[in-house]
């Protein structure tokens, strides 16, 4: 069945729907915003302006611009944590599941540096995220990533001397700060996407069994 078959497209869409289209234009535009002129200095009236929206409509949706952002960041974070559950679920092995969870999380920056760069440095330019937020969507990124490890220590695979929840945000740490890295880079930017193998090896290489 296609998408076609369910709607036709030259049928008026209804108001619930268009509000959500309308959502998604601005939430589109804050990331654009966001992105080229920083979170600090960039104003709601440039998000409603790229979105075709007025200024007062922006409220309608978000109480402020820290709202947006965080919006910005739940709806991203659950695009993310969608495409994990996707990537790991099509490989066998432990270890092969996380060798693909960090090769999809670079590869993902590669492919939307904006976006990068967005979820990984502006959204520490807020302090209603950093201090108020309770990130639901990120803490179910780590669950993703701690059930890959705890259910690797349970078949073998991994050493269990490590916490599974300790070592997922340990292995996010190092990620993260790759991509910032890579992000804040000039011109000559190293291969994101190669540098994966290196960091999977050396994840890997932490992770495994040794034989007593």
């Amino acid at each position: 069945m296609t998408a076609h078959s369910v709607t036709d497209s030259k049928s008026p869409k209804p108001k619930s729907a268009l509000g959500s289209d309308k959502r998604e234009r601005i939430l589109d535009a804050a990331e654009t915003v966001f992105a080229d002129c920083g979170f600090f200095h960039a104003k709601v009236s440039n998000v409603a302006k790229l979105a075709g929206v007025a200024d007062g409509t922006i409220y309608l949706y978000f109480k402020s611009k820290d709202d947006l952002l965080i919006s910005l960041f739940e709806s991203r974070m659950s695009q993310v944590c969608d495409a994990m559950h996707k990537a790991v679920a099509g490989h066998e092995g432990y270890k092969a599941k996380l060798s693909t969870f960090v090769h999809t999380h670079l590869r993902m920056v590669s492919e939307h540096p904006r976006l990068a760069e967005v979820l990984t440095v502006e959204l520490r330019q807020s302090s209603k995220f950093m201090k108020e937020h309770s990130n639901p969507r990120f803490a179910e990124y780590l669950k993703i990533l701690a059930t890959i490890i705890g259910d690797g220590q349970a078949a073998g695979e991994f050493d269990s001397a490590v916490p599974a929840p300790l070592a997922a945000r340990g292995i996010f740490g190092m990620v993260d700060e790759l991509a910032l890295a890579w992000l804040l880079g000039d011109d000559q930017k190293f291969d994101i996407v190669r540098a994966a193998d290196w960091v999977g090896s050396l994840i890997l290489s932490g992770l495994e069994r040794k034989n007593p």
